[in-house]
């Protein structure tokens, strides 16, 4: 009688995932993350991408919810977890708790953390999301990778039209970008989805995308840059860590980290990246 080929046997033993250690980080997570995802079966796949998108759902998710979302059985959740060097969900989902998902409560839990603190009112408030920025503006300095900011300015400089795509958070960044493009007489396409607009048909040979998004992943930026690149485009991809799922559909990743405070997470290291981005790219194409 003929037997159904076992899902796991599809795992070489070779495979990145094989005989590791526990992630202790949720860095180190995600870069977990990127080395296990090549050469998966398709529903360790499915598991694989849809926690990249969702990383901060697994401190308050069950197996079930993760399942579901991945549309996967449990047992597939609970295999790709023993992947990742866990034993078990459990032990994956008390790593975000401890580290993950303090860090971001709700803007209610948020504005109650900053008045049950110490506080010297709107001035002082003021002074420390100075502060954050600065700190913030620091580390972009010393992370910035100048090999991919060349590559981003000569890929953006040399196409036909830029569509820049940011949703949530990323909007502001979005729409200022399209604005100094648009100064600049550099043609662009501001991607907002008012309306429900789904401006995708604008993407043509020769154009490229300007992606731009933060955990939370905005799926809708996601599917922009995916249909960008389905198309032929190039992709740019601005977002805060190399294991974001931006990192599937950017030729060009640049990355960069906000520091926070009240949980509250300021774009002024983005907001400085991005206007340098526009300027070089529109001085480029003069």
């Amino acid at each position: 009688m003929a037997t159904t080929p076992c899902l796991w046997t599809a795992m070489p033993t070779d495979h990145p995932a094989a005989q590791t250690a526990e992630p202790t980080t949720v860095d180190a997570f995600r870069e977990r993350l990127i080395a296990v995802t090549g050469g998966l079966p398709k529903r360790l796949r499915q598991c694989a991408d849809y926690v990249a998108q969702n990383l901060d759902r697994i401190a308050v998710s069950t197996v079930a919810d993760i399942a579901a979302g991945a549309d996967v059985p449990p047992s597939a959740v609970i295999r790709f977890c023993q992947l990742l060097g866990f034993t078990g969900y459990s032990d994956m989902q008390r790593l975000f708790r401890d580290a993950y998902s303090p860090a971001w409560p709700n803007y209610a839990t948020r504005l109650e953390n900053l008045k049950s603190g110490p506080s010297g009112g709107p001035r002082a408030l003021v002074a420390e999301f100075i502060e954050a920025s600065r700190m913030s503006l620091e580390k972009l300095a010393q992370s910035l990778d100048d090999v991919a900011l060349d590559q981003a300015v000569a890929t953006l400089a040399s196409a036909g039209t830029i569509h820049v795509a940011g949703f949530r958070r990323a909007y502001p960044v979005a729409s200022y970008l399209a604005y100094v493009l648009a100064k600049m007489e550099v043609p662009a396409v501001l991607h907002h989805g008012a309306g429900h607009l789904d401006q995708r048909f604008a993407l043509r040979p020769g154009d490229a995308m300007l992606a731009i998004s933060f955990a939370p992943y905005s799926d809708e930026t996601l599917a922009l840059a995916e249909a960008a690149r389905a198309g032929g485009l190039a992709v740019v991809g601005l977002t805060d860590t190399a294991a974001s799922p931006l990192s599937r559909s950017a030729s060009t990743l640049l990355t960069v980290t906000e520091v926070d405070f009240g949980a509250f997470r300021s774009l002024s290291a983005t907001i400085a990246l991005a206007i340098s981005l526009a300027v070089a790219v529109g001085t480029a194409r003069r």
